[in-house]
C-alpha cells in the first residue's frame, strides 16, 4: 500500500476508535510511560506475593550475621579441568574478629561454593495470604546456608527479604490512601459541582480550609497522636487514613470544575429529558467523560502517598516494628555507624526512588494520553 493509502486507513481507524483506544494508542507512544508501567507492574507483583521473591525469613534473627555484607553472585562455574558452565553460586563468608578492636570482619571462603537454584525450597509463607508454600524464586541448594544479596542488618536479618516484604505495606498504603482520597474527592466535588447552592458553598469553604493547612506538620501531629500500643493492623489503617485526609481536597476542586462545565452540556440535558435518574446522569454520562483525567490524577498521587508513609515511618511517627515497610527499614540507617560500616542499609531508599520515578513516568504518560484528540 502507498503512504497515502496507509494514511487514509489510519484516519479511518481514528475516526471510529473509542476514547479508551485513542488513549491507549497515545500512551504506547510514550516510551518512558511504558517503562514506568513495566516497573510499576513488577513492583506490585512483588507486593502481591513478597514471600515468593524473598530468600530468607524477613523476621529471622541471626546474631552471627550482624551487618553481614552483600554476597557477590558468580554466574560462571569453572571446573578443575578448565571447563566452565553457567551455574550461579556464592561463596560463604567467614566471620572473624579484629584482635585489637574486636570488629567483625567477613571474608569469602575460596574453598567453598553454594549453588543457587530457581524455584528453591525455603521457609514457609502464605501465598496471597491464603495458601501455605515453601517455594521461592531463588534460593541456595543448602538450606543451612543463607543468601544475603543485600546484606544483613544489626540483628542479622536479610535486608533483601525485608525489602520484598516491605513492598507490600509501602505500595499498598499508596493505593488505599489514594482510594480514600478518590472517594472523598469525587463524592464531595461531585455534590458541590452538580447541585451548587449552599452545598457548594459549604464544601468549597471546607476545601479551602484543608488546602490552607500545612501538610507535613499536620501529618506529624496526627501520627504522633496515635497510641503506641495499638496493633499493627490498626496502626496501618490509621496511617493511611491520615495520609488521605489532606489528599482529597485538590481532586474535589477539579471534579467540581468538571461537573460545573458538564451539567449544561447537551448530552446531559438530553439524558435528563429522557427521564434518566440523577445517579445515572452522574455515573453513566458525566463521570466517564473525564474518567481518564481522574485515573491520571490517581497515578500521580500514589507516589506522594508512598513518600509520605516513608517519611513518617523514617521519623518514627508512622508504622512501627515489627511491621515491615520501606520507611521502617530506613530507620536502621539513621546512625553514623550504619552509614560508615553498613551502607547497604540504604537499599530500601533506592527502591522508594525507583518506585516513585516509575509511577511519575506512568502518571505523566496517562496525563498526556488522557486527551488523545489533541495529539
Amino acid at each position: 500500500m502507498t503512504d497515502a493509502a496507509l494514511a487514509a486507513v489510519d484516519q479511518k481507524r481514528l475516526a471510529v476508535a473509542s476514547q479508551w483506544q485513542l488513549m491507549w494508542w497515545a500512551f504506547k507512544r510514550h516510551h518512558l510511560a511504558m517503562i514506568g508501567l513495566a516497573i510499576t507492574a513488577f513492583f506490585y507483583l512483588i507486593a502481591l506475593i513478597p514471600g515468593f521473591f524473598a530468600v530468607n525469613d524477613p523476621n529471622k534473627q541471626n546474631a552471627r550475621a550482624a551487618y553481614h555484607p552483600p554476597q557477590a553472585i558468580h554466574f560462571i562455574d569453572t571446573a578443575q579441568d578448565g571447563s566452565w558452565s553457567f551455574r550461579p553460586y556464592i561463596r560463604p563468608y567467614v566471620l572473624k574478629r579484629d584482635p585489637q578492636t574486636l570488629a567483625a570482619i567477613y571474608t569469602e571462603d575460596p574453598a567453598r561454593k553454594v549453588y543457587l537454584q530457581f524455584f528453591a525450597k525455603g521457609y514457609e509463607y502464605n501465598l496471597l495470604g491464603l495458601f501455605p508454600s515453601t517455594t521461592h524464586l531463588i534460593g541456595t541448594d543448602n538450606p543451612n546456608q543463607p543468601l544475603f544479596m543485600f546484606g544483613a542488618d544489626r540483628l542479622g536479618r536479610c535486608v533483601y527479604s525485608r525489602i520484598m516484604q516491605g513492598a507490600q505495606i509501602s505500595l499498598s498504603v499508596g493505593l488505599v490512601g489514594v482510594f480514600l482520597s478518590l472517594t472523598l474527592g469525587v463524592l464531595l466535588g461531585g455534590i458541590s459541582g452538580y447541585y451548587g447552592g449552599r452545598a457548594d458553598f459549604v464544601i468549597q469553604r471546607a476545601i479551602e480550609f484543608v488546602l490552607a493547612l500545612p501538610t507535613i506538620p499536620i501529618w506529624l501531629a496526627l501520627a504522633a497522636a496515635l497510641p503506641q500500643d495499638w496493633p499493627a493492623t490498626l496502626n496501618y489503617f490509621m496511617i493511611t487514613l491520615i495520609l488521605s485526609l489532606t489528599g482529597w481536597a485538590q481532586l474535589a476542586r477539579v471534579v467540581r470544575g468538571r461537573f460545573l462545565s458538564l451539567r449544561t452540556e447537551e448530552f446531559v440535558t438530553a439524558a435528563r429529558l429522557d427521564g434518566a435518574s440523577e445517579g445515572r446522569v452522574i455515573f453513566r454520562h458525566m463521570l466517564p467523560s473525564f474518567l481518564s483525567h481522574i485515573i491520571a490524577s490517581i497515578t500521580l498521587a500514589i507516589p506522594a502517598m508512598i513518600l509520605a508513609e516513608t517519611s513518617l515511618s523514617f521519623l518514627g511517627l508512622g508504622l512501627q516494628p515489627p511491621t515491615i515497610s520501606w520507611g521502617v527499614l530506613l530507620r536502621e540507617a539513621q546512625n553514623i555507624r550504619s552509614i560508615a560500616t553498613a551502607p547497604w542499609l540504604f537499599a530500601p531508599g533506592a527502591f522508594v526512588v525507583i518506585a516513585v520515578i516509575a509511577l511519575n513516568f506512568l502518571g505523566d504518560g496517562l496525563r498526556d494520553a488522557a486527551d488523545p484528540y489533541n495529539k
